[in-house]
């Protein structure tokens, strides 16, 4: 009797312990879902512009040189913002940060719709990059907040994000063709409101604050900020405008329509794909993976400079795609607690500034240099980085601990 007692009472010792675990997990699951769709909602007004304003400038009463220093804004502004971010989220939590950041964006698609000229659209540009700077660092560290899943959340999250710009990006074409480019943005700020009912759903409670959130200033990179850079300025500079650039004589059918469809198939691998990349991270470890797909991506990006432009640019869409979740599992792994928040951030800055500028050496080199090299060599960079975060060494953990109050 004394036996079966025990049993009983060591079973519901169990239960007790099992069930608020579970209760966690469900609760980091529920608002890591609702950050992403809160930014699913706010980001289309910006990809839109970027599909867009190069290719209506006058429309909009600015340059083509004023263009590219438009769409580089966000960038630049995040890059000196991130801590001002970072700090503001620590006081005041995910879901007053990610709504005053799904109004931001709302009122930036309105502006875009109305307002002409470099200086009136410079200072929305700038309002989306710290409104964009909070919902992405929001996403990251909800997605984050319970190690066990960390990368499976993460894949989930990117493909949530992604829903928003693959429906946008077709319609918005659309329009555009038969409207003009103005008329899509109003659409776009009532979609950002909407938003707002997925902030009210995240909880209400301030995240826990780290003593690196009131630090100032970048320090020295660490392989983890190497390879963000890397893969900001190959994937997400050289690859798009080179697509663009050496595509566009060869793609059927005019401007707008292809364009849009071109940027929406890459969201769309995200929503496919970034899922399954979180779940072959979660099998084989996000740095076994991290390597493998990064070596994968510099063979692609060497055949995309050597001429085999569709197949490799198909290829590399693919690989973005398994790639964009392997990072912050990585990070909270190395940087655990709630210091992983800064430590986000910090890779958010590095990549920020590897996308920067990425289309302006672009821009630069590739009317004059032949593009086997000009993707070659960052390409061997990108693949030297992905070993350095295999296998990193004790100082560079170390300088990860340090960055992020460790």
């Amino acid at each position: 009797m004394s036996f079966v007692g025990a049993r009983r009472t060591a079973q519901h010792s169990v239960m007790t312990t099992s069930t608020p675990a579970s209760a966690k997990a469900d609760t980091v699951d529920r608002n890591s879902r609702f950050a992403a769709l809160s930014l699913a909602l706010a980001l289309p007004g910006d990809t839109v512009l970027y599909l867009l304003l190069p290719m209506y400038a006058d429309a909009f009463g600015v340059s083509l040189a004023e263009v590219g220093l438009l769409l580089a804004a966000n960038r630049l502004v995040r890059i000196a913002g991130y801590g001002f971010v970072a700090r503001f989220y620590a006081r005041h939590g995910d879901r007053t940060t990610c709504t005053l950041a799904v109004i931001a964006a709302a009122v930036c698609a309105v502006g875009y719709g109305v307002l002409s000229g470099f200086w009136a659209l410079l200072p929305l540009r700038l309002l989306w990059g710290l409104s964009f700077a909070a919902l992405n660092l929001s996403t990251q560290a909800l997605a984050t907040a319970e190690p066990s899943g960390a990368a499976r959340r993460s894949g989930r999250s990117r493909a949530f994000t992604a829903l928003g710009p693959v429906i946008a990006l077709p319609l918005a074409a659309i329009v555009a063709y038969t409207h003009g480019p103005r008329l899509i943005f109003g659409a776009l700020a009532l979609f950002a409101l909407a938003g707002l009912a997925m902030t009210r759903q995240l909880s209400p409670h301030h995240a826990p604050a780290s003593s690196s959130a009131r630090r100032r200033g970048l320090a020295l990179p660490n392989s983890l900020d190497v390879w963000s850079f890397m893969e900001g300025f190959t994937l997400d500079g050289l690859f798009i405008i080179g697509l663009s650039y050496l595509g566009r004589d060869l793609l059927p059918g005019g401007g707008v329509m292809v364009a849009g469809a071109l940027m929406a198939t890459r969201y769309l691998g995200e929503i496919l794909l970034s899922p399954a990349g979180g779940s072959l991270a979660e099998r084989f470890g996000a740095e076994r993976m991290l390597l493998a797909l990064s070596l994968v991506t510099s063979a692609a990006l060497i055949g995309f400079g050597g001429g085999w432009l569709w197949a490799c640019a198909a290829a590399i869409v693919v690989l973005r795609s398994l790639q964009l979740p392997l990072l912050a599992p990585i990070v909270v792994k190395r940087t655990p607690g709630p210091a992983r928040v800064q430590a986000l951030a910090n890779r958010a800055v590095w990549r920020d500034i590897g996308a920067g500028t990425g289309p302006v050496v672009a821009g630069l080199l590739l009317p004059y240099v032949s593009t086997f090299w000009l993707y070659s060599v960052p390409a061997v960079l990108l693949a030297w980085a992905a070993l350095a975060c295999a296998r990193p060494s004790h100082e560079d953990l170390a300088g990860t601990a340090a960055k992020s109050g460790q």
